[in-house]
Protein backbone atom coordinates (compact mmCIF):
# COMPACT_ATOMS: atom_id res chain seq x y z
CA UNK A 1 0.00 0.00 0.00
CA UNK A 2 2.76 2.47 0.86
CA UNK A 3 4.49 1.74 -2.46
CA UNK A 4 1.24 2.56 -4.28
CA UNK A 5 0.93 5.83 -2.34
CA UNK A 6 4.56 6.66 -3.14
CA UNK A 7 3.91 6.17 -6.86
CA UNK A 8 0.81 8.38 -6.91
CA UNK A 9 2.46 10.88 -4.59
CA UNK A 10 5.18 11.50 -7.17
CA UNK A 11 2.58 12.01 -9.88
CA UNK A 12 0.58 14.17 -7.49
CA UNK A 13 3.44 16.68 -7.51
CA UNK A 14 4.63 16.21 -11.09
CA UNK A 15 1.32 16.91 -12.81
CA UNK A 16 0.57 20.17 -10.93
CA UNK A 17 4.19 21.23 -11.51
CA UNK A 18 3.78 20.69 -15.25
CA UNK A 19 0.45 22.53 -15.23
CA UNK A 20 1.95 25.48 -13.36
CA UNK A 21 4.79 25.52 -15.90
CA UNK A 22 2.25 25.63 -18.74
CA UNK A 23 0.35 28.44 -17.02
CA UNK A 24 3.54 30.45 -16.61
CA UNK A 25 4.48 29.93 -20.27
CA UNK A 26 1.09 31.23 -21.40
CA UNK A 27 1.27 34.09 -18.89
CA UNK A 28 4.80 35.07 -19.96
CA UNK A 29 4.48 34.65 -23.73
CA UNK A 30 2.82 38.06 -24.39
CA UNK A 31 5.57 39.73 -22.36
CA UNK A 32 8.35 37.97 -24.28
CA UNK A 33 6.69 38.51 -27.65
CA UNK A 34 6.64 42.29 -27.25
CA UNK A 35 9.26 43.42 -24.75
CA UNK A 36 8.90 47.09 -25.69
CA UNK A 37 5.17 47.17 -24.88
CA UNK A 38 5.88 45.14 -21.75
CA UNK A 39 8.48 47.71 -20.64
CA UNK A 40 5.94 50.48 -21.16
CA UNK A 41 3.36 48.59 -19.15
CA UNK A 42 5.80 48.13 -16.27
CA UNK A 43 6.78 51.80 -16.35
CA UNK A 44 3.10 52.74 -16.31
CA UNK A 45 2.57 50.61 -13.21
CA UNK A 46 5.42 52.43 -11.47
CA UNK A 47 8.17 49.84 -11.86
CA UNK A 48 11.11 51.87 -13.15
CA UNK A 49 13.10 51.23 -15.20
CA UNK A 50 10.31 49.38 -16.98
CA UNK A 51 12.63 47.64 -19.45
CA UNK A 52 14.57 46.02 -16.59
CA UNK A 53 11.63 44.82 -14.49
CA UNK A 54 9.55 43.89 -17.52
CA UNK A 55 12.36 41.81 -19.00
CA UNK A 56 12.99 40.05 -15.69
CA UNK A 57 9.28 39.24 -15.31
CA UNK A 58 9.10 38.00 -18.91
CA UNK A 59 12.14 35.74 -18.45
CA UNK A 60 11.02 34.35 -15.10
CA UNK A 61 7.54 33.58 -16.38
CA UNK A 62 8.28 32.30 -19.89
CA UNK A 63 11.70 30.63 -19.67
CA UNK A 64 11.09 29.72 -16.04
CA UNK A 65 7.77 28.15 -17.01
CA UNK A 66 9.47 25.96 -19.60
CA UNK A 67 12.14 24.85 -17.13
CA UNK A 68 9.54 24.35 -14.41
CA UNK A 69 7.39 22.12 -16.62
CA UNK A 70 10.47 20.08 -17.51
CA UNK A 71 11.47 19.79 -13.86
CA UNK A 72 14.76 21.66 -14.19
CA UNK A 73 15.85 23.67 -11.14
CA UNK A 74 12.45 23.52 -9.45
CA UNK A 75 13.50 24.86 -6.02
CA UNK A 76 15.45 27.77 -7.55
CA UNK A 77 12.65 28.69 -9.93
CA UNK A 78 10.16 28.39 -7.07
CA UNK A 79 12.16 30.95 -5.09
CA UNK A 80 12.19 33.33 -8.08
CA UNK A 81 8.46 32.87 -8.58
CA UNK A 82 7.74 33.51 -4.91
CA UNK A 83 9.71 36.75 -5.12
CA UNK A 84 7.98 37.92 -8.29
CA UNK A 85 4.50 37.03 -7.14
CA UNK A 86 5.04 38.50 -3.66
CA UNK A 87 5.73 41.82 -5.40
CA UNK A 88 2.67 41.36 -7.63
CA UNK A 89 0.46 40.61 -4.62
CA UNK A 90 1.81 43.55 -2.63
CA UNK A 91 1.25 45.90 -5.60
CA UNK A 92 -2.32 44.66 -6.07
CA UNK A 93 -3.08 44.97 -2.36
CA UNK A 94 -1.74 48.55 -2.34
CA UNK A 95 -3.97 49.30 -5.33
CA UNK A 96 -6.88 47.74 -3.39
CA UNK A 97 -7.75 45.33 -6.16
CA UNK A 98 -10.46 42.81 -5.32
CA UNK A 99 -9.66 39.17 -4.69
CA UNK A 100 -11.92 37.81 -7.44
CA UNK A 101 -10.88 39.26 -10.77
CA UNK A 102 -7.86 40.88 -9.18
CA UNK A 103 -5.28 38.77 -7.41
CA UNK A 104 -6.70 35.27 -6.89
CA UNK A 105 -4.59 33.68 -9.64
CA UNK A 106 -1.46 35.45 -8.41
CA UNK A 107 -2.06 34.14 -4.88
CA UNK A 108 -2.52 30.62 -6.22
CA UNK A 109 0.71 30.78 -8.23
CA UNK A 110 2.56 32.12 -5.17
CA UNK A 111 1.23 29.32 -2.97
CA UNK A 112 2.04 26.63 -5.54
CA UNK A 113 5.58 28.00 -5.84
CA UNK A 114 5.85 27.89 -2.04
CA UNK A 115 4.67 24.28 -2.05
CA UNK A 116 7.20 23.25 -4.70
CA UNK A 117 9.96 25.14 -2.89
CA UNK A 118 9.21 23.28 0.31
CA UNK A 119 8.34 19.84 -1.07
CA UNK A 120 10.15 19.70 -4.42
CA UNK A 121 8.37 18.64 -7.56
CA UNK A 122 7.53 14.93 -7.89
CA UNK A 123 8.67 12.66 -10.70
CA UNK A 124 10.50 13.65 -13.87
CA UNK A 125 12.90 16.10 -12.26
CA UNK A 126 16.27 17.05 -13.61
CA UNK A 127 18.14 17.95 -10.46
CA UNK A 128 20.38 21.00 -10.36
Amino acid sequence: MSLLLFWYGGWGFALPRMMLGALLIVHGWPKVRNLRTNAGNFSGMGFRPGWLWGTIAAAVEFAGGILFALGIGVPYLSALLMGEFAVILAWKWIKRMPFVGGWELDALIFMMALMFFALYGGFFLIGL
